[in-house]
């Protein structure tokens, strides 16, 4: 049979079909004949043609994986000799390979204790004299040991000795390599025993990659994986090193000989360990070395004759090309700016950036430009607090370099500026708002490379200008509509149609006058079917939702049917992952404003999205040998009756020509789309569910499966959507419960409750990425807030979440890099990090008005001091702020929990130490909360805080005579009320209620409102004698707020209740004090009065 069988497959290699299809005929019947086993190996150890052993030892593969049991045992021991001896005599690369992949199935079956002989032989050729035995044992370990790293362990140690021996084989490249590999492979597995030896391959590993560096690029940036390793499974081995690596990333990412690839991998390597160790970074004085080595690379000028890629005038302007080096560079400063604090890093980084700036090279101020606008994220509250004006200046000074790269990247950084610095950014509309719309006015259209820039600047700077657009828009709509409708681009149409997007967000019901011809336009191109319409279908979906949540109820629900049905026939004849996940955006939008019109459509939307979130579909592994093809399920085929199973080898030989096997993976990469795809497939079940309510129950249980199956997902954005619909779903079943409170909905709700929540704390403790954290401490209160006291009815979930939220605050979970090899003392710290704590202290509060106050207290206790502690003079005003602000929070959910007057007159020895010194803070936002939380005190501790009336009151008092910030102002006047309503006899009203009325209509904080005019009416009836004396600036207040939308229904009642009384009780002050109004607001007033 072996001759036959050769024959066979040397037909198979024949470049023609008839040859081949009668080959596959014979080797399908040939697979059904058990001597295939034997005949295979003779093929693969006795054919003279290499590509011939080498099919026979791809075949054997396949059949050793899948039908192993199957074999008898004869053929079994028979096989495991003779593919050592074909591997040992081989002489051919490629057939070496397969033989080593061959050997790495057996090993899966077999276990490697029950194969002495292949241990023996790695044993033997790795240490062999003969340099090329040892580079074919270092290839049959790295194969044997990729697969197989688990029942391997019990050899790590002598395996480590092995590797620090083959490391000093600076003449074997190709040994280097494998070993490097191998290591690679087993850093996952290695336990604390092999610590140190890990630790001391660290040095020679840096020299050895140096020396594969010479010999082969591509093979060293391959290797150069073993860091990334290192530092996600196990950093403390590379901690003692980490200078060492700085030094030798550094020098690779900046050594202009070497390939792109290769720079890339050693500068993300760099940025990789600032995002987990940056302590380690700072204290070992490794910033400065690694600014100066990567600033060069930032601001190298392209080679002659050529631009940046993204200076090109085909850049889709989406940033999406990171494999070069200037982006690494400018992504280490993004990585820095976002996991350090920022005082470190300005303070070596910005005389470097200042003198790019002022430089006469280009390509040094578009460096400067570029680094200032990577820092606006990670540092933002510095910048806005410390140097806005001086880097909007600069930034406006570049948009009219002379130089049109630097105009680019200044308008990036304007773009990057109005994302991150609001509300400040904001301010600097008059300045701002004129340069871009020249731009756009002198834009000369073919080079729409430029336009995108200009674009991406403006969508960013209007999205958040709120109704101060409204002066823009009409120029802005002229030029937007007229894009639409003029031009031929399609790139410009796209450009316009998201523009419109933006300004909606901030226009609201402003656009209203604008939205007949967007709609016009908008369903014009989501009618059509052409591939180069669609990623102006994918805009015009975007915009639409955007409309959807913006334009008003009124005006977007007689549309919101059509729109459904716009997006359900886009997705049933274009198959696009882009295409779809908008829709979902569209369907989510759609379901806050007119969720009936979705609900019969439930099940055709649930099933799409369900089917988005199973997909494999876009999810590639990584084979060595480049080729790369979609993971398959390869489900076993055991159960098969035999034909089936023979064949069906033959068929997979067939189709394997690319030495697919998933052990030879790299890795994973996952086409983005597909994860964009995913991400807005959870948001928008978890939104839907919650706007349809009861209409949703039927698809909830499904949904809600198939997205926990997300929480896993190997994409971080993934996992973070996953975690907020999962809220959502809490969310949606608590309000289906309340409008219809049967027990099965309870049941529903609780155990809902049960899954989730724990599956939250457990994230909270064990997630390392700190966006994921963020986003589900977020959701987690969101969960609080809505479902309240459901949330505790299990007795241990008070203690399980006060423990979470204590931990953060101490800094203690796995995404707080608290690696315990450097002691915390310091306050400052990255901004994102404060950030998170923040999350995590806004639950405090949460707990508190969700529980009787008894039951919190010994929690709180422990809490309190964690937060005071962030109110000291030396923290940064955002961590004073956080401090007061939530410490005032915690006093307002005490006012209206039972016990709750107990507790929080417990607390006030401590509490009020505290806020008195933020009173006298600096920065008005740390005095507006501390004054907010000072009244909130009178009014949760009531009686007991009598005796410090008199010191709050002068502090009160001398706060009133000095102070400017008009949202301060207002809280002070709502303070006063809150200490009056507790208690109105310890007040010297005489004097507190003139100056209170003094500063009557509130300016800034208009929630307070409802404060003040519940106790002008409580004063009322309290003394109406001091209140008639005041009426006139009363009246005058009151006809500033009624009808309009500053005051809720309530609040408007118990106005009108007050204005009724005066006008019945002392008719002519009343007049007088309404005579005294203008024309305008006397008629607010009677028309108030009059349609109560």
């Amino acid at each position: 049979m072996t001759e036959e069988l050769e024959q066979i497959l040397l037909q198979l290699t024949q470049p023609d079909n008839a040859v081949i299809q009668q080959a596959t005929a014979q080797l399908k019947q040939a697979f059904k004949d058990p001597a295939i086993i034997p005949a295979l190996c003779a093929v693969m150890s006795g054919s003279q043609n290499p590509q011939i052993r080498q099919s026979a030892a791809v075949m054997l593969r396949l059949r050793v994986k899948k039908h192993w049991k199957k074999i008898s045992p004869n053929d079994r021991e028979s096989l495991k000799a003779v593919v050592l001896q074909a591997f040992m005599q081989e002489t051919e690369h490629t057939v070496q390979h397969s033989l080593s992949q061959l050997c790495a199935v057996m090993v899966k079956h077999e276990t490697p204790d029950r194969w002495p002989a292949l241990l023996q032989l790695l044993n033997q050729s790795t240490k062999s004299t003969n340099p090329h035995d040892r580079q074919i044992g270092l290839l049959l370990l790295n194969k044997v040991m990729e697969s197989n790293p688990e029942p391997f362990k019990p050899h790590y140690c002598q395996l480590l000795q092995l590797f620090s021996t083959v490391l000093q084989d600076y003449n074997n490249p190709t040994a280097l390599y494998y070993c490097i590999l191998t290591l690679t492979a087993i850093t996952a597995y290695t336990g604390s025993e092999e610590m140190n030896q890990m630790r001391s391959i660290i040095p020679s590993l840096i020299v050895a990659l140096k020396h594969l560096i010479k010999a082969d690029q591509d093979q060293a940036s391959e290797a150069m994986e073993v860091f990334n390793e290192l530092m996600e499974s196990e950093v403390s081995i590379i901690v003692p090193h980490v200078a060492d690596i700085v030094r030798f990333c550094s020098e690779v990412g900046s050594d202009t000989t070497l390939s792109d690839s290769l720079r890339v991998k050693a500068l993300s390597c760099i940025a990789f360990l600032i995002k987990l160790k940056s302590k380690t970074v700072l204290k070992q004085k490794l910033l400065n070395p690694i600014l100066q080595a990567i600033f060069p690379v930032l601001v190298a000028a392209p080679p002659p004759g050529e631009l940046d890629p993204e200076d090109e005038e085909d850049d889709s302007g989406d940033g999406a090309d990171n494999d070069n080096p200037k982006h690494c560079a400018a992504q280490i400063i993004d990585t820095m700016a976002l996991h350090m604090p920022p005082e470190k890093l300005f303070q070596q980084l910005m005389p470097l950036t200042q003198a790019c700036l002022a430089s006469e090279n280009p390509y040094q101020r578009k460096g400067g430009l570029m680094c200032l606008a990577v820092l606006a994220e990670g540092c933002a509250d510095h910048i806005r607090t410390k140097m806005l004006s001086s880097v909007l200046q600069t930034v406006c000074q570049s948009l009219s370099d002379s130089n049109q790269v630097v105009r680019s990247a200044s308008l990036f950084a304007l773009g990057q500026f109005s994302e991150h610095l609001q509300p400040e950014v904001s301010k600097y509309c008059a300045e701002l708002m004129p340069l871009l719309l020249g731009y756009l006015s002198s834009l000369n259209q073919a080079k729409v490379g430029h336009v995108t820039k200009a674009f991406y600047a403006l969508e960013n700077f209007m999205e958040n200008l709120g109704a101060d657009i409204e002066p823009y828009l009409p120029t802005l709509m002229d030029t937007m509509l007229s894009a639409l409708n003029n031009t031929e681009n399609l790139k410009i149409k796209e450009l316009a149609v998201s523009a419109i997007g933006a300004i909606a967000n901030a226009a609201k019901e402003l656009l209203v006058p604008y939205f007949p011809p967007v709609i016009e336009s908008l369903k014009g191109f989501l009618t059509t079917t052409t591939e180069e319409m669609r990623s102006l279908q994918t805009q015009s979906l975007d915009t639409l939702s955007v409309l959807a949540r913006t334009i008003g109820k009124d005006v977007f629900s007689p549309l919101a049917a059509e729109c459904v049905q716009l997006g359900l026939n886009l997705t049933d004849t274009i198959d696009d992952p882009d295409l779809r996940r908008c829709t979902y955006s569209l369907y989510s939008a759609v379901s806050t404003v007119s969720p009936e019109c979705l609900t019969p459509h439930l099940t055709a939307i649930t099933t799409v999205m369900l089917l988005a979130l199973k997909s494999n579909e876009g999810i590639t592994a990584h084979l060595e040998e480049d080729k790369t093809f979609v993971l398959l399920d390869d489900e076993d085929d055991d159960d098969d009756d035999d034909n089936n199973g023979e064949e069906k080898d033959a068929v997979d030989f067939l189709e394997d020509e690319a030495e697919t096997d998933v052990h030879d993976v790299a890795g994973f990469s996952v086409e983005n789309a597909y994860i964009d795809e995913k991400e807005d497939a959870c948001d928008a079940l978890g939104e839907i569910a919650f706007s349809t309510g009861a209409a949703f129950q039927p698809f909830l249980e499904s949904s809600f499966q198939q997205v926990y199956e997300m929480r896993d997902f190997p994409h971080e954005d993934v996992r973070r959507a996953a975690f907020g619909a999962m809220g959502q779903f809490c969310r949606a079943q608590h309000h289906v419960w309340k409008e219809n409170p049967t027990e099965a909905n309870h049941q529903a709700l609780q155990k809902l409750l049960d899954v989730v929540l724990p599956c939250f704390v457990e994230t909270v403790r064990t997630e390392n990425e700190r966006q994921v954290v963020m986003g589900v401490l977020e959701t987690m209160n969101n969960v609080i807030k809505s479902c309240k006291e459901e949330v505790f009815k299990n007795p241990s979930r008070l203690k399980e979440l006060s423990h979470v939220i204590r931990d953060v605050l101490k800094k203690k979970t796995v995404c707080q890099d608290s690696g315990g090899d450097e002691a915390d003392d310091e306050e400052q710290q990255a901004e994102y990090d404060a950030m998170l704590q923040e999350f995590a202290g806004e639950g405090i509060p949460l707990l508190a008005s969700s529980v009787p106050a008894d039951n919190f207290a010994p929690f709180l206790n422990d809490l309190l001091p964690l937060i005071m502690s962030k109110a000291k003079s030396s923290c940064t005003v955002a961590d004073r702020s956080f401090s007061v602000g939530t410490i005032g929070e915690v006093l307002q959910a005490l006012v209206s929990v039972p016990g709750g007057r107990g507790v929080a007159g417990r607390l006030s020895n401590r509490l009020l130490p505290v806020l008195v010194a933020g009173v006298r803070d600096s920065d008005p936002e740390v005095r507006n909360n501390s004054v907010y939380g000072l009244g909130c005190l009178a009014q949760a501790a009531g009686p007991i805080v009598v005796t410090d009336y008199p010191m709050m009151l002068s502090v009160f008092s001398n706060m009133l005579s000095k102070e400017s910030d008009l949202r301060v102002i207002d809280n002070l006047c709502a303070a006063l009320c809150r200490m009056m309503m507790s208690n109105v006899e310890a007040v010297p009203l005489e004097q507190v209620v003139p100056a209170l009325v003094a500063h009557l209509p509130l300016k800034e904080d208009l929630e307070e409102n409802k404060t003040v005019y519940s106790c002008l009416a409580m004063l009322y009836t309290h003394s109406p004698a001091l209140v008639v004396k005041v009426m006139k600036p009363i009246v005058a207040a009151s006809s500033c707020v009624l009808g309009s939308k500053n005051i809720d229904k309530d609040t408007q009642g118990t106005l009108v209740m007050l204005m009724k009384a005066f006008a019945q009780h002392h008719s002519a002050d009343f007049q007088a004090a309404v005579t005294s109004l203008p024309g305008e607001q006397q008629a607010k007033l009677s028309s108030a009065i009059s349609a109560s």
